[in-house]
């Protein structure tokens, strides 16, 4: 899914309307009506009263619609305009006019006009509507009364908004913020800015949920916006006007679905690769052992782990899934340059080759990565301590037009690049971008937000994954995660990447969600525990991929058709 600027996002609209069709006040409809249907489905308390805080422009527009919704579903609405309603214009005022015949009622509130849809009297059958024209008029009865209701719809300013924002939008902002009750943002919270990829200055509304539009702009995956869950709704621009300069993709179940559809009846083993993990040393046998095992839980047929002698009995010990080969050791129990012969016997009848879990820093340890990542041309994954090999010599880490896939984490970045560990997290894209460039490979840059680049600069964001995945071994995990997904799709090697990457987050996102008989804290979270959770996370990938819509973000797991014990907040 493509991201896109606040500015491009605007031309998309207007393509949209004038090359294919589809009238501006249809859009507006399908988007006001794709937040109400976000609210219906978690707010269903039938007393449950709720406030919608407009602006006066499109966003606006888009709260008008989504009270109309509201209302229609049998809700308790109250609507609270930001503006005197003269002032609105175009498809704003025309939704405006939409929600009833609307009459003053009786409010002795100085300059704060209560309406009312449908009838001459208030009743509980109308939409309150009110206005307010100045800050103070937000501390009315009228006023109050929406900002006090149990659930508020933040459609004051959308993604067209260029910051600072002040005065009465300002003051309801803060009022917003300052409420109890759970806020959801019509396009993005009022005040950000959304083309920023970072931390928001100024004043911005809080957020418990986000529901924006087409596609999302970088605010939206890089932003911190909400600590709730992002939904991307469709509202009728066609893939063809969805256009954007930025060259960057946001991982969505959609890209992921296709390689997990069901296999033929036929299958065999043989049919979905044999992947060789290099690994593991004296007291790091459970890296190489996690990498193998993820490997076979991402589906691929066969997995080798070949490890230094004495360590090979505990990696055998771990699964009796895993076969093993013995590599020739040093004294200090890692991989002696008597075992690169082996190895690279053992790799030239193998799908995928995965170097580095566990397999130490030892100089002769690393002389013998670097003879193989050059010499060998079987697809590899290079991590860890496969990575560190290079910290001296990254001008030899050549993809030359081979699948070349590295997994670095900021550290191991750092010693890739030169550059310091503070300046690659300032600029993660463009310095994962310009390494895979540069070198001919797929880079994962891990992370909040890991990148996924390729060799021709394509590069994706993934939404997937957790602060509980700071622990030792996820690392190992996603090595035999990415070598299994290769392995079985050797010929579509960059879809395999960012599928398993998307894959490995949204396990430890199940893991910390509820995936056993109670949520695992992120302050508890194994490594292992995203291998248990694999299972689920194809599942809930095929069954995402079947909605219209895309959902990320904490308290996305939800799935009404996943038998399971999920538990959530």
């Amino acid at each position: 899914m493509k991201i896109v600027t606040a500015s491009e996002m605007r031309e998309i609209d207007r393509v949209t309307s004038e090359r294919f069709g589809v009238p501006s006040l249809t859009l507006m409809e399908n988007a006001g009506s794709a937040v109400a249907e976000f609210v219906l489905s978690h707010y269903r308390g039938p007393r449950t009263s709720f406030g919608v805080i407009c602006g006066k422009g499109n966003n606006g527009g888009d709260g008008f619609v989504v009270a109309r919704r509201l209302r229609e579903a049998g809700r308790n609405v109250r609507l609270l305009l930001l503006a005197d309603p003269a002032e609105l214009r175009g498809d704003a005022a025309a939704n405006f006019k939409r929600l009833g015949n609307l009459q003053p009622a009786k409010d002795k509130t100085p300059r704060a006009v209560s309406f009312h849809a449908g009838t001459s009297e208030f009743d509980d059958s109308a939409i309150a509507v009110f206005s307010a024209t100045t800050p103070e008029e937000l501390e009315s009865a009228s006023a109050k009364n929406v900002l006090g209701s149990d659930v508020l719809i933040d459609a004051i300013l959308g993604t067209g908004f260029r910051p600072p924002v002040s005065g009465l939008y300002a003051e309801a902002i803060q009022q917003i913020s300052a409420s109890s009750a759970p806020v959801i943002a019509v396009d993005i919270p009022s005040g950000a800015d959304a083309d920023i990829m970072g931390n928001q200055t100024g004043t911005v509304a809080r957020a418990d949920a986000i529901v924006t539009f087409t596609a999302p702009r970088p605010a939206h995956v890089f932003g911190y916006l909400t600590s709730g869950p992002i939904t991307i709704a469709p509202i009728g621009s066609p893939d063809e006007a969805i256009q954007s300069s930025l060259n960057l993709n946001l991982i969505t179940a959609k890209e992921v679905a296709p390689l997990l559809a069901p296999r033929p009846r036929d299958s065999n083993k043989g049919m979905y690769g044999h992947v060789l993990v290099v690994g593991g040393s004296l007291g790091k046998a459970g890296a190489a052992a996690m990498a193998g095992f993820s490997a076979l839980r991402a589906g691929t047929g066969l997995v080798t782990v070949a490890t230094p002698r004495s360590v090979l009995p505990t990696v055998a010990s771990f699964h009796p899934e895993l076969m093993t080969e013995p590599l020739e050791e040093t004294g200090e129990g890692t991989i002696s340059n008597h075992a690169r012969q082996a190895i690279e016997q053992l790799a030239a009848k193998k799908t995928v080759l995965a170097i580095g879990p566990g397999i130490s820093r030892n100089e002769e340890t690393a002389n013998v990565v670097r003879t193989i990542v050059a010499n060998s041309d079987v697809p590899m994954v290079l991590d860890a301590d496969g990575l560190n090999a290079f910290e001296h010599s990254r001008n030899e880490l050549q993809g030359n037009g081979r699948t070349l896939v590295l997994t670095p984490h900021p550290g191991e970045m750092s010693r890739l690049t030169g550059l310091t560990t503070a300046q690659i997290q300032r600029d993660r894209i463009n310095v994962a971008r310009n390494f895979a460039k540069e070198h001919g490979v797929i880079l994962v840059l891990k992370g909040d937000r890991t990148i996924v680049a390729g060799p021709n600069a394509e590069t994706w964001v993934n939404p997937t994954g957790n602060p509980g995945m700071a622990t030792g071994g996820t690392g190992d995990v996603l090595t035999g995660m990415v070598a299994g997904m290769l392995a079985q799709f050797p010929q579509r090697a960059f879809e395999a990447v960012i599928a398993a990457v998307y894959l490995h987050g949204l396990a430890g996102d199940l893991a910390c969600n509820g995936y056993y008989s109670a949520p695992i804290n992120e302050q508890c979270l194994v490594a292992t525990d995203l291998i248990t959770a694999f299972s689920l996370a194809f599942r809930k990938t095929r069954l995402d991929a079947e909605n219209s819509s895309v959902r990320y973000g904490a308290r996305s797991i939800r799935h009404s058709k996943l038998k399971t014990n999920i538990l959530v907040d």
